[in-house]
């Protein structure tokens, strides 16, 4: 079982060491082919990468912010993080169907 996490933001990852969050690597971008069974990823993922590592037996920890529109688009220190109120919160997510569109 690992543990990264998947990020490309410095706020996040010294919000992540400052909760004492135990992490084995931290990563740009996820490439789900390498989750196992037991993996543990934390991060802000599109909600189909996210379903992908359910589907392959991981668990997703979502890093949640209560982030107002005007701090959008920047980017954020560890103090931002904590003053929107930075959170994992664990989701566990499954494809329903796959719909394709005829054109």
């Amino acid at each position: 079982m690992t543990t990264p996490l998947i990020t490309r933001h410095p706020g996040a990852i010294e919000w992540a060491a400052k909760q004492g969050l135990v992490v084995d690597h931290q990563i740009a971008h996820l490439d789900p082919a390498n989750i196992q069974p037991g993996d543990v990823v934390i991060g802000t993922l599109p909600v189909n990468l996210a379903a992908e590592v359910c589907a392959r037996g991981g668990r997703y920890y979502n890093l949640t912010l209560d982030l107002p529109q005007e701090a959008r688009g920047r980017e954020l220190s560890a103090g931002d993080l904590e003053r929107y109120g930075a959170r994992l919160e664990e989701f566990s997510i499954h494809t329903v169907a796959i719909l394709s569109q005829s054109t």
